[in-house]
């Protein structure tokens, strides 16, 4: 099955649990959880959770079983998104082709909807009655994997090293630790989450670790190239803010060209970390291949 195919086929069914698992848009106070909805039905390709899917399915885990906790790091992405878009952080007025959270809601919203967001996946993903079947010990690993994946040693660190960055000379150090950080530790939480949720091996688990490490820092490199050769229309973002707010990125250092090579070598790196994985790791290797592929 092809990444496409495997991420359209996920998403429906992440979008039906997300409006079953959280607080309906009615919901008192409304405004909060209009604008929690609002970002999280925005539209995205719910490449998050269905890795935490897709690491579950090739160690023998499945779909349904792991679904509320795959709900909750899209919960956790789109926090993420909210707060980089606002005037503090990226300032974007645009997000999956609408305005971003905070110019339809106001900045006080769109933060305090953020930090619903992500306080509603840890609620989600210690809610051990949703992942009855999931023993209580693997359920308390994941959630802390994900607690270490966006606290200051992970994502949080990341962006503030990214902002800290703009307008100022980079070394390679520097910008590798910003793309690892902000972006790749989410994406190796979700592979590993997945992993642990149904109990990997240890080998089984590192391996996966390896996988995770390399397409989360070849994620961010593709997303560094869309920003300056990407159609906005099809991104449904702004294009050239990375350019116009002089931010750390690969192209900047290294050429798109060379960007390019370094993120096919990462996809490259990242599949054979899969040898030992029988076909249930096939749609692992087929999200992989579409990241050097995609053009949103």
């Amino acid at each position: 099955m092809s990444a496409d195919r495997y991420l359209l086929e996920n998403r429906k069914f992440i979008d039906a649990a997300i409006l079953e698992l959280l607080p309906g848009e009615g919901s008192y106070p409304e405004v909060i959880h209009k604008a929690m909805h609002y970002s999280l039905m925005a539209g995205g390709k719910r490449l998050r959770p269905s890795l935490v899917i897709a690491a579950a399915e090739a160690v023998g885990g499945d779909r349904q079983t792991v679904m509320p906790f795959a709900v909750a790091t899209e919960l956790i992405h789109t926090y993420t998104l909210i707060h980089d878009d606002l005037p503090a952080l990226d300032d974007d007025d645009l997000r999956r082709g609408k305005p971003t959270c905070h110019k339809a809601f106001g900045e006080a919203v769109a933060i305090l909807a953020g930090d619903a967001l992500l306080t509603q996946a840890f609620l989600m993903m210690t809610h051990s009655a949703l992942m009855a079947s999931i023993p209580a010990k693997c359920l308390l690993s994941a959630t802390h994997e994900m607690a270490v994946a966006m606290g200051s040693g992970g994502v949080i660190g990341g962006q503030v090293v990214d902002l800290e960055s703009e307008g100022k000379p980079i070394d390679p150090e520097t910008l590798e630790y910003i793309h690892i950080y902000k972006t790749g530790f989410l994406f190796r939480a979700c592979v590993r989450s997945g992993a642990l949720l149904s109990q990997a091996s240890k080998s089984e688990l590192a391996a996966l670790t390896q996988y995770g490490a390399h397409i989360g820092l070849a994620f961010q490199i593709i997303d560094d190239i869309l920003d300056i050769v990407g159609d906005e229309k099809v991104l449904g973002k702004d294009i050239g803010s990375d350019l116009d707010k002089d931010k750390a990125t690969y192209p900047g250092l290294y050429g798109l060209e060379a960007s390019r090579k370094k993120a096919d070598d990462l996809v490259e790196k990242s599949i054979r970390c899969l040898d030992s994985f029988d076909n249930r790791a096939d749609p692992l290797r087929e999200i992989a291949r579409f990241f050097v592929q995609r053009t949103y």
